[in-house]
């Protein structure tokens, strides 16, 4: 969506439609963080409540015919609906409002596609894209609805679109090849770390939670940080010393989440996403001075049910107490485990909080290895060089 160098950014109109479900203002100020992420730059914000979608436009006619104006009043460029469209829906849009129309699916998909940069990062999103974009031609055609097959009727029409069909599948078959060997090396760098006997931890959390921050302040990793969405889909993994009783642990810092993720990246994401469901401990990073924070553990918790990781033992990392007014701390289950760690990854504030938390998963993870029979994932046999700077690749975000 970002225009080539030296073009101006796209001024762009946002559309939020109020069903009801009452995270409506957090959901439009995330839209607004998507649209600047993607390039462009938000003029204005049109709003509307309703009891479902319009079948035809997804807005009604008046409110369709109310962004039109805006559109020529503001010298909008393109129109980003904060919901999905169907083809239908937004062809019909762009025939009415004669601009450019996207839904939060492509403007999501076109984010991931400007900040892929690994080799797997760049397959998956192209995946995704194609998957998304075959919904479009199969059902977007309408003028073959007429072609039965009569004289006058047969043509270039229906041969285009099978080639187009066919050409997309061709590719998806050969992406799917192709991050199926890349997971199999994964696998490898797993069994690997597992025969090193190495406790593996991943960063998950809602997109702009902070993570890649916290990752860096763990590490000295340098990853890239910026206040946007999904800054970074790359992930990477390093190894961490956490003294003589645990050793060294490899921490990765994972894709972030948001919102209704578009279930194609979901899906093309699942190989590196594994590195999540075979983590033995995940740091569900919250942004502790988001007024949403609770819906956003909730979207993180839904992917993570998603690709198979709501089993993994879960610590809550509560990020950004300093913007949140916050004291360092901790908080225990009945169990007696650490549930809760307040930090800020900015500060350093509760950064040993953290560590401690650490070992004491890794001493439980050994203990209870011990007593099944089975080798314990801790320890001190060094980490596979490799994996001091292994890129997989993927992002998410914050609570």
């Amino acid at each position: 969506m970002a225009d080539a160098p030296g073009n101006t950014t796209m001024r762009a109109a946002l559309v939020g439609i109020d069903f009801g479900t009452g995270d409506f203002a957090a959901s439009l100020e995330e839209l607004s963080l998507l649209a600047r992420s993607a390039g462009a730059d938000p003029i204005t914000t049109i709003t509307a409540r309703r009891s479902s979608p319009d079948p035809a436009h997804f807005v009604g006619s008046g409110k369709a015919d109310e962004i039109k104006l805006a559109c020529q009043l503001d010298a909008i460029d393109i129109v980003i609906f904060n919901h999905a469209l169907s083809p239908a829906q937004q062809r019909n849009l762009e025939r009415r409002l004669e601009v450019r129309v996207v839904d939060r699916t492509s403007l999501i998909l076109d984010i991931f596609a400007q900040r892929a940069q690994s080799h797997e990062g760049k397959l998956q999103v192209e995946l995704a894209q194609l998957q998304h974009l075959a919904t479009r031609l199969i059902r977007g055609w309408t003028h073959l609805e007429r072609q039965k097959g009569g004289i006058g009727l047969r043509g270039p029409g229906e041969t285009q679109l099978e080639t187009d069909r066919r050409l997309i599948g061709e590719r998806v078959k050969q992406l799917r090849v192709k991050l199926t060997k890349l997971r199999k090396q994964h696998e490898t760098q797993r069994r690997q770390r597992g025969r090193n006997q190495t406790f593996s931890v991943s960063l998950v959390g809602y997109t702009n939670a902070g993570k890649s921050t916290l990752f860096n302040t763990l590490t000295k990793a340098g990853v890239y940080v910026a206040n946007q969405l999904f800054a970074t889909l790359d992930t990477t993994s390093r190894r961490l010393y956490l003294g003589d009783e645990v050793g060294s642990v490899v921490i990765s810092d994972t894709v972030g989440f948001v919102r209704e993720l578009p279930h194609q990246l979901v899906a093309a994401f699942r190989a590196t996403l594994e590195e999540t469901i075979h983590a033995d401990l995940l740091l569900h990073v919250v942004d502790g001075n988001s007024p949403v924070r609770m819906e956003q553990i909730e979207q993180v918790n839904e992917v993570l049910r998603e690709i198979g990781a709501d089993h993994v033992p879960q610590i809550l990392v509560w990020n950004k107490i300093d913007a949140a007014g916050l004291e360092p701390g901790v908080e225990r289950d009945e169990y007696d485990k650490i549930s809760r760690v307040f930090v800020s990854a900015h500060s350093g504030a509760g950064l040993d909080l953290l560590r401690e938390a650490i070992v004491e998963a890794a001493k439980a993870a050994r203990s209870e290895a011990m007593r099944d029979g089975e080798e314990p994932a801790v320890g001190g046999s060094p980490v596979n060089p490799t994996e001091n700077n292994m890129t997989n690749s993927t992002h998410l975000g914050p609570h």
